[in-house]
């Protein structure tokens, strides 16, 4: 699924106009995108947390080349999935073999 069929599902199940649905959709990844910007971390209940990762520099290698190069630290953002979720997905491929 991506965003515009997000946008579709969400505004067919609360009836309401895609242009309205679309709006609240972009509030909602923007403020979520914001929280993590700013190093916070979002938990949803039953369905995961984001979190900010920080990873430190390292000696990587140039696939084409073989040469040695230098990765600067970074800041990542981490899904972890949600108890309730995890469940549920491995529930549905469990009755599909």
């Amino acid at each position: 699924m991506n965003k515009s069929e997000l946008i579709e599902a969400l505004a067919e199940k609360i009836d309401l106009p895609v242009r309205e649905t679309a709006a609240i959709t972009k509030t909602i990844i923007d403020s979520m995108s914001n929280a993590l910007v700013e190093g916070d971390s979002i938990e949803i209940r039953g369905f995961g947390s984001f979190t900010v990762k920080q990873y430190g520099a390292y000696t990587g290698r140039n696939p084409k080349s073989g040469e040695k190069i230098s990765v600067a630290p970074k800041k990542l953002p981490f899904f972890k999935v949600g108890k309730d979720l995890r469940e549920r997905v491995d529930a549905e491929a469990k009755k599909k073999k």
